[in-house]
């Protein structure tokens, strides 16, 4: 009785582990996905108004 409620516990515990890894990865690859288009307006600007400093990246 007591290995079977030591294998549920750890269970639940990789689970909730794994949520919030996966919970996470989402986060990071909605930051990148956010810091890529901010980075494409900036250059659009930055060519709209031939500004050399922030093209040269």
């Amino acid at each position: 009785m007591l290995a079977r409620r030591l294998a549920d516990y750890g269970y639940r515990g990789f689970s909730a582990t794994m949520m919030v890894l996966t919970l996470y990865g989402g986060y990071l690859c909605v930051m990148r996905g956010y810091r890529f288009s901010q980075r494409q307006k900036e250059l659009k600007i930055a060519a709209e108004n031939q500004d050399p400093d922030v093209l040269k990246d």
